[in-house]
């Protein structure tokens, strides 16, 4: 055989595609290619799998360590006497019962009862006021610009704001006396009277608090179907007509979400009255949670304090399910 010849036969054996040189058909390589892709792509599922696990199983176990035990510590902890040197002494049921004839308590609740009612309302009505305003009225820009500006406040820690506030609102030097006196207004007492500490209370947590329920509206408006409003706009309906009639009956789960979360939170207020008023002047701000810090890491009563917890935690509770009752009648879900 001649040179020629044979290296034309080996680039022929060179250019013939592999399942020729190994001789199995073109079909059993497809079925072998889509088997080994099928073997890939389940691998690829199972690690994602077992990442998907990891990170809920790292959530969990924060959830647990952080608020699970110590809500059940509270409940173990609620039925013994113990002051953190001692050795801790069952009492049953002594520390609930001690509860029944302590005005302090009583006084507690009614005060951040009272505070919550109006600081979740002013922080439903401003933040839906503001994203309707802002909705009707201000380009895709300047929305975004809002939602970052009252959604800044919220970023910081409830304590800095209130150190902060603490010396804006002061009597003797603060900002807005100051100003107050250039402008020869009268000064107002802040933080040393009843009601100028409760007014100063209630505005640092609601401008504090406002960014969240002006994003969660602005997003629920954003939600709202326009062929919907368009409809209403063809019919002739006028702006708040289609507000109370169409908007916040579409809206009304979102409504629900942030008087609950709102009032919850509110419930458990502590930074504010304790940095700026201590609970002052007299007992005029002293919420539940400032009253179960010192009863705690001031009077050492931890069995007592887990009491009140515990009773906080039942009438949260209660006001949830209420709300979620009340709320079948006027929350309508699409």
């Amino acid at each position: 055989m001649s040179q020629a010849s044979q290296a034309v036969r080996n680039r022929g054996r060179a250019s013939a595609p592999s399942g020729a040189r190994s001789g199995r058909p073109p079909e059993q390589q497809d079925d072998q290619s889509a088997a080994l892709r099928r073997r890939a792509q389940n691998r690829r599922a199972r690690r994602e799998t077992l990442f998907g696990y990891a990170m809920v199983a790292s959530a969990l176990v924060v959830v647990v360590v952080f608020t699970v035990a110590p809500i059940l510590a509270s409940f173990v902890l609620a039925l013994f006497k113990w002051d953190a040197i001692s050795s801790p002494e069952f009492v049953g049921l002594d520390n609930f019962d001690a509860l029944l004839s302590d005005e302090s308590v009583t006084h507690s609740l009614l005060v951040t009862s009272g505070l919550a009612v109006i600081i979740v309302f002013l922080q439903v009505a401003l933040g839906l006021g503001l994203a309707l305003l802002v909705a009707q009225r201000a380009s895709k820009i300047v929305q975004h610009l809002f939602r970052a500006a009252f959604f800044l406040p919220m970023l910081a820690s409830a304590a800095s704001i209130s150190i902060v506030m603490a010396y804006v609102f002061n009597d003797q030097f603060g900002v807005i006396n100051y100003y107050l006196d250039l402008l020869h207004l009268p000064e107002v007492s802040w933080l040393s009277s009843t009601g100028g500490a409760t007014a100063t209370i209630v505005l640092v947590a609601v401008w504090q608090q406002l960014g969240f329920t002006f994003i969660l509206f602005a997003a629920a408006l954003g939600s709202v179907p326009g062929d919907v409003l368009e409809a209403a706009q063809i019919d002739g309906a006028s702006p708040a007509r289609m507000f109370w009639r169409i908007k916040l009956p579409l809206i009304s789960p979102t409504v629900l979400f942030a008087s609950t979360v709102g009032l919850i939170n509110t419930m458990q207020l502590f930074d504010q009255p304790y940095v700026m008023t201590k609970g002052g002047p007299g007992e005029s701000t002293y919420t539940t949670v400032l009253l179960v810090y010192r009863t705690a890491f001031q009077n050492l009563q931890f069995g007592y304090a887990s009491a009140i917890s515990v009773v906080l935690f039942a009438v949260l509770l209660i006001i949830t399910a209420v709300q979620f009752t009340v709320s079948r009648k006027w929350v309508f879900y699409s």
